[in-house]
């Protein structure tokens, strides 16, 4: 009986998979400094060995989640490709996985993916990055509130 308890929790441990080392911990509250916009858009993410087609669920200034039911491991890094509604030309861009929010049996998690932090960006691709939030934030700021209306 002790043993099957024991088992129960490493099982749950297991298909929670969060290795929260300082820098992982340093990460997410570097993440939850940073306005995150939902979105939906296509992403194409490339490591050496693995295409994966996905879609982006939400977008900041630090990074994006990918909503993937086959996540890459943590550390993983890849090169993302997409383009927002509107842009001129696509972003490709370095990202490094910080956090793996894996499928769980019975389909009891609703948002499974990857968060995935950007890495080594230019300057224009910053300034780009920037701006397309800042459209995104006025964007749902003037839906919210119409003008004429207080």
């Amino acid at each position: 009986m002790g043993n099957r308890d024991g088992d129960d929790r490493k099982r749950d441990a297991a298909k929670n998979a969060f290795d929260l080392d300082s820098s992982d911990l340093n990460s997410r509250l570097e993440r939850r400094s940073s306005t995150r916009f939902d979105v939906t858009w296509s992403v194409d993410c490339e490591t050496e060995e693995t295409f994966l087609y996905a879609a982006i669920t939400n977008i900041s200034e630090l990074g994006i989640f990918v909503r993937t039911t086959e996540p890459l491991g943590t550390g993983t890094q890849l090169t993302l490709r997409f383009v927002p509604p509107d842009a001129s030309e696509p972003f490709v861009l370095i990202g490094t996985v910080q956090w793996v929010n894996m499928v769980r049996p019975m389909h009891d998690n609703p948002n499974p993916g990857m968060g995935i932090k950007f890495v080594n960006l230019t300057l224009d691709d910053r300034e780009r990055l920037v701006a397309t939030i800042r459209t995104i934030a006025y964007l749902r700021e003037s839906v919210a509130c119409p003008s004429g209306v207080n």
